[in-house]
């Protein structure tokens, strides 16, 4: 059985190296645990313990954020608005 020399990205990433893979700063990430709207995150002890990413929740985050033109940008968001 032969074996891979490449190693398997971890299945948890702490703040700095999510935040990294996303191109911002922790503290960005911490502001959107806080308002909402930033990507899933896992608590690993207590009300104000660790946080972890799943490098997957952030890979959908993104895809979830792409478009081809402002355009579908606009479109996506106004089929996403609450209505009133």
């Amino acid at each position: 059985m032969a074996t891979s020399s490449l190693a398997s990205p971890p299945a948890l990433l702490g703040a700095a190296a999510a935040a990294e893979h996303l191109g911002v700063k922790p503290q960005t990430l911490r502001a959107w645990r806080l308002r909402g709207g930033g990507p899933a995150y896992v608590r690993l002890s207590g009300p104000t313990g660790r946080v972890a990413y799943r490098l997957a929740d952030l890979d959908a985050w993104i895809a979830a954020r792409t478009f081809t033109s402002t355009a579908a940008e606009s479109a996506a968001r106004a089929t996403s608005a609450p209505k009133p």
